[in-house]
Order: structure tokens, then C-alpha cells, then sequence
């Protein structure tokens, strides 16, 4: 039989006070316990608060001080590497939004949104306009009388009719449009008599669909067409008497190309 050196009694107040010790410790545990949750709660409602941001970044900032120079370089290269691949990325999207497809109106039909002085100007000029370097003009004829010269070299193109807002050209004859034509100064390809093509600024007349019809040495021209003019060309606009010759501060000579 086991025998022990403790009598009945002693056994019995050791066993109550093991029994006492293992309900300290465990209390001591569950409230171990509850304030490491309790500290969570209170960490994660400062984590949430601008307090708890500020914290965090001071603390960020202070772990980045305390790391070694070479390691915050190598952080700085990585942050400017992703701001430059983002900015990267935002100029690719631009440019792909720029290579869209333009649906804006083109020359022509930019001609209906063509507004001067609150009218709207029926006629746009090409892209082949030019101010000539001859010096062109009209000299009017009204019943065989002389009229004033007109000095038509100033501008690439002159408007015609009676509209005087915007009319370069005014032709004050009822019969006429109120933007009956326009003389344009257009460069254009030729061919040389030694076969050599050149280029050269030469003056064309456009009807702009008048009501009466413009005509080039008594010969109606067809509307909205660009029709040649040659040095000695009479023009007339609508039923007016007027008649308008083209020549130049050269024509007494002969006719040179403008290069």
C-alpha cells in the first residue's frame, strides 16, 4: 500500500489550495484576454479618426526615417517610377481619345456655319487660295463710260453682289444675288511650253447659284464651278449693264506666269 508523508487533512487544504490557484490563473487569463480585445476596438475607432491617420502617418514617416539610406532611396525610386508609369498611362489614354474619329464639319459644309457681320457667307475659300503678286483690277464699262478702277489683288478672294455687310464686291443692279459670285486667286499646276511643270497663282470666277446667272464674255458660266479667267475677259453679273474687264499693270506686255 502507497504511503505518504501528509496526513488526510494536509492533503485536503493542498487540494483546495491548488484548486484556488488554477482559478487565479484562469481569471487572470479571461481579463488578459478582454483587454487585448478591448485594446483592438479602441485601435481600430483611432485608426478610423483623422487623430489615428495622423498617427499613422507620423509613425510611417518616422519608420521611413529610421530605415537606411539606401533602402528610402530605393523607396523614392519606386514611388517616382509609379507616378511616372501613371502619368505614362494617362497620356496613352489621351492620345488614344484624340485618335477618335472627328465628325466636325468639313470645308464644305462649314460653308452653311460661315458667318460674318450676322450674315451668312455662302462661299468658303480653298485650300489652294492665294494672294496673286500680278497686280489685278477691273476696269468698268457702263453704256461706253468709264467707271472708277477696281484694284482686285489686295486679298486671295472677292465677294460679289449686293449685299454690302459682306460683299467685297458690291453690284447694286436688282437682277443680281445678294452674294451672286466670287473672284478667286487659286495656285494651280501647269505645264510649260518646254514641257516642265510649274505652278502658278491664276484668278478663277465661281457662280454662287445667283438667281441670273453670271457671264464670261457674254456666255453664262455653270453655277458653283470654278471657271479660268485670262487677261481681257469681260464679266457681267446678272441683267446689269456693267461690264467688267480683267487686266494687269502688265498687260500692255506680254502675260507672265506667276511663280
Amino acid at each position: 500500500m502507497f504511503r505518504t508523508q501528509y496526513t488526510e487533512k494536509q492533503l485536503f487544504e493542498l487540494e483546495a489550495e491548488f484548486k484556488k490557484n488554477i482559478y487565479k490563473h484562469t481569471k487572470k487569463k479571461k481579463e488578459s484576454v478582454v483587454s487585448l480585445v478591448e485594446k483592438k476596438q479602441v485601435k481600430d475607432m483611432l485608426s478610423k479618426s483623422s487623430i489615428g491617420k495622423a498617427r499613422d502617418r507620423n509613425s510611417a514617416r518616422f519608420s521611413e526615417e529610421l530605415r537606411p539610406p539606401q533602402r528610402r532611396e530605393a523607396g523614392r525610386k519606386e514611388r517616382r517610377k509609379s507616378r511616372e508609369h501613371e502619368r505614362g498611362d494617362r497620356k496613352k489614354k489621351a492620345a488614344k481619345e484624340k485618335e477618335k474619329p472627328n465628325f466636325a464639319l468639313s470645308g464644305k459644309l462649314a460653308e452653311e456655319t460661315n458667318t460674318f457681320r450676322g450674315v451668312v457667307i455662302k462661299y468658303s475659300e480653298p485650300p489652294e487660295a492665294r494672294i496673286p503678286k500680278k497686280r489685278w483690277r477691273f476696269y468698268v464699262f457702263k453704256d461706253n463710260e468709264n467707271m472708277p478702277t477696281l484694284y482686285m489683288h489686295r486679298q486671295s478672294a472677292y465677294l460679289i453682289g449686293r449685299d454690302r455687310k459682306v460683299c467685297d464686291l458690291v453690284v447694286d443692279h436688282p437682277s443680281c444675288s445678294k452674294q451672286h459670285a466670287a473672284l478667286q486667286y487659286r495656285l494651280v499646276p501647269y505645264e510649260k511650253a518646254d514641257g516642265r511643270r510649274e505652278r502658278a497663282v491664276r484668278p478663277y470666277i465661281i457662280d454662287l447659284g445667283s438667281s441670273n446667272e453670271t457671264f464670261v464674255n457674254n456666255k453664262p458660266i455653270e453655277p458653283l464651278r470654278y471657271v479660268e479667267l485670262r487677261e481681257k475677259d469681260v464679266l457681267k453679273f446678272g441683267f446689269s449693264s456693267r461690264e467688267y474687264v480683267l487686266l494687269h499693270d502688265e498687260s500692255k506686255d506680254d502675260i507672265l506666269d506667276d511663280d
